[in-house]
C-alpha cells in the first residue's frame, strides 16, 4: 500500500505562513508528480500545485506568488510553503501522488488523510 501522511496544518491569521509536508512511503516503484488539493465546505475539491519528478511546477492561479511546493525526491517527500494566507485558503489541504507500484504497473492517484488549515481574520 501507498501512504501519504501530512503534517503542518493548523490556524494563522491571514497574512501568516504556514509549511506543510507530506511524505510517501509504501509500494512505490515510481512518482510521476506529486501536488496538493484543497477543499473548503461545500466546494469541490481544486488543485493548488503540483511538482514533478523532475522538479517542474504547476500552479493554480489563486495561489501563484504566494505558495511554494517544493519536494525531496530522495525521501519521496513533497513541501507546500504558504504565505500571505487570506481566509478564503481555509480548507483541508489533500497531499496527491500519481504514480505506480511496480515497474510494469499503471499509473494511479493516491492521497493523504487531509490536513485542515484555517485562516483567521
Amino acid at each position: 500500500q501507498v501512504q501519504l501522511v501530512e503534517s503542518g496544518g493548523g490556524l494563522v491569521q491571514a497574512g501568516g505562513s504556514l509549511r506543510l509536508s507530506c511524505a510517501a512511503s509504501g509500494s512505490i516503484f515510481s512518482i510521476n508528480h506529486m501536488g496538493w488539493y484543497r477543499q473548503a465546505p461545500g466546494k469541490q475539491r481544486e488543485l493548488v500545485a503540483t511538482i514533478t519528478n523532475g522538479d517542474s511546477t504547476n500552479y493554480a492561479d489563486f495561489v501563484k506568488g504566494r505558495f511554494t511546493i517544493s519536494r525531496d525526491n530522495a525521501k519521496n517527500t513533497v513541501y507546500l510553503q504558504m504565505n500571505s494566507l487570506k481566509p478564503e485558503d481555509t480548507a483541508v489541504y489533500y497531499c496527491n501522488l500519481f504514480g505506480r507500484r511496480r515497474a510494469l504497473g499503471g499509473f494511479s492517484n493516491y492521497w493523504g488523510q487531509g490536513t485542515q488549515v484555517t485562516v483567521s481574520s
